[in-house]
């Protein structure tokens, strides 16, 4: 890793997003270890920015979380594994949005769990968000309540192009990664995709100014971002599902439907993570884990629900995972502050 990594700015115009992972030509190739100073617009392309803005009216779908990207990463090949190093997270604007969707979120009828319910009215809450204060101010549609909440900066999307020459909906979270909603993906974590196909292809987007466990309505504090990560590379490591390091935990995800097959793929992928390089036997990980691992939930809202199972570093035996990257990138992010 160079001790000054190429720094590549990317401001995208508005015909310059890609909307699916896979399927989409690179917007540039890039060395391991660059860093991206990215530009990402919201879910819906910017385009609800009053609370008159319905997102029947002002978007069309299939179009949205428009992605930044992709990236071919020079080297990546299938079997290895894309490290994403999140510097920094920021709001670009002052203000973001969410709505109620017609046919879309927890509590309501949907286009798979079809019921005679109506769908739920269409309601748009514009937050404002103090970028000194770090905080997003709800305010009430139908009363006077207003709440200052602290902002929690995170990319609801990141991911790669899909195995099997798959293209899929930037709407959609699976094993290349893509809509999983986890609050897990802030500034100062890693995130690890495994490659599928030459050069990787990594694109993100979706960012959000917070979001609860489990994104209920199906719609976070969008928000247009500026972004900053290193994107480096290891060779010969493979990584089924995503996965992400913080300071403080080693996280597995899982995105599937029914929602017990999401919260199964990311406790069986925490499980073979200990074993791989925390030396524990499977049956002693399995045992480990259901009395140690936390299991937040990401969104039971989107074509796939996504799971997160997350365990604390120093609970675990002292051992390198992924050949010391999260702690290498932490450093270089150190430096680029600097």
């Amino acid at each position: 890793m160079s001790d000054d990594p190429r720094i590549l700015t990317v401001r995208p115009a508005p015909d310059e997003y890609a909307w699916t992972f896979g399927g989409a030509p690179p917007r540039a190739r890039i060395a391991p270890g660059t860093v991206l100073d990215l530009y990402t617009e919201d879910c819906f392309a910017g385009r609800v920015r009053s609370e008159k803005d319905l997102v029947s009216e002002v978007c069309t779908f299939p179009f949205l979380n428009p992605q930044t990207g992709p990236f071919h990463v020079e080297g990546a090949e299938p079997g290895d594994t894309l490290a994403v190093h999140f510097v920094s997270i920021e709001p670009a604007r002052d203000w973001a949005a969410s709505t109620t969707v017609p046919l879309f979120g927890t509590l309501t009828s949907t286009r798979t769990t079809a019921t005679l319910q109506p769908p739920l009215p269409e309601t748009v809450w514009i937050w404002q968000l103090d970028r000194e204060r770090r905080t997003a101010l709800f305010s009430a549609r139908e009363s006077d309540i207003r709440v200052e909440l602290p902002m929690d900066p995170m990319h609801g999307t990141v991911g790669v192009a899909p195995a099997n020459l798959e293209v899929r909906s930037a709407l959609v979270p699976d094993a290349h990664g893509g809509n999983m909603d986890t609050p897990e993906m802030r500034a100062g974590v890693t995130c690890f995709l495994g490659v599928n196909v030459e050069g990787g292809l990594i694109s993100l987007g979706d960012g959000h100014a917070r979001q609860g466990e489990g994104e209920t309505c199906g719609v976070a504090v969008e928000c247009a971002m500026n972004t900053v990560v290193i994107v480096e590379l290891l060779k010969g490591i493979a990584t089924p599902w995503p996965r992400i390091e913080s300071d403080t935990h080693i996280v597995s995800t899982g995105s599937a439907r029914p929602l017990e097959d999401a919260f199964r793929i990311s406790q069986l992928d925490l499980v073979q993570w200990l074993v791989r390089d925390y030396g524990f036997s499977e049956l002693d990980a399995y045992q480990f884990l259901t009395q140690a691992v936390e299991s937040p939930l990401a969104n039971v809202c989107d074509t796939n629900y996504t799971c997160v199972a997350k365990l604390r570093k120093d609970w675990l035996p002292a051992h390198e995972t992924h050949r010391g990257m999260h702690s290498q990138l932490r450093e270089t992010a150190a430096m680029l502050r600097r």
